[in-house]
């Protein structure tokens, strides 16, 4: 929408690309679209249902000074367990991995869910790595590939894979350090 947006109102006077006068509308659509609709999209029959059970716990509780049971909200609102269940739960705002969650028993201090999944290295460039990795390999010729699969991913020594390709171990390590050398030179640019 934002982009839509961007294009009706977008003016050639400006002296700007249209991709940098475009950009900050759908940002600004995007950020609205959860502001407005929060991070999870909940139909508004459930909404409208979790509103009606937030209305009927609260005069139950003036009135009795207790909670109300889930059982009793579905007889009251002639609806199933589950539905009663399923509007609260589309009710309450999502929790970000972010927060504080769990109190860690040895020193109390609280962690995030996100400290206790993080692994503390830089996925980004392991990823990045791999991937890079992946397109060099795939650049080699047969031989080649099959000297770093031996090598490398089979844990072969360098006399192995001699007996295995049929040629000496001096000419595995010569093709190992050219292929290696090769793939660093392209690794760096």
């Amino acid at each position: 929408m934002g982009f839509i947006k961007a294009i009706k109102k977008f003016d050639t006077n400006f002296e700007v690309k249209l991709s940098t006068y475009a950009v900050p509308y759908m940002i600004g659509e995007i950020k609205r679209y959860i502001r407005d609709d929060g991070m999870v999209k909940v139909s508004r029959s459930i909404k409208e249902l979790g509103i009606k059970i937030g209305e009927l716990k609260r005069e139950y509780l003036n009135k009795k000074g207790i909670e109300i049971s889930i059982d009793e909200i579905a007889k009251e609102l002639k609806i199933s367990k589950e539905d009663v269940i399923l509007a609260e739960e589309a009710s309450k705002k999502p929790k970000s991995i972010e927060n504080a969650t769990y109190t860690n028993v040895k020193d109390g201090k609280t962690i995030s869910v996100l400290d206790k999944i993080s692994t503390n290295k830089d996925e980004e460039e392991i990823i990045t790595n791999r991937l890079t990795l992946n397109e060099l390999i795939s650049n080699l010729n047969k031989r080649e590939k099959e000297i770093i699969l031996l090598r490398f991913y089979k844990d072969k020594t360098q006399v192995e894979v001699a007996k295995i390709l049929g040629i000496t171990q001096v000419q595995v390590s010569r093709i190992e350090r050219r292929i290696l050398e090769n793939m660093r030179t392209k690794m760096v640019s």
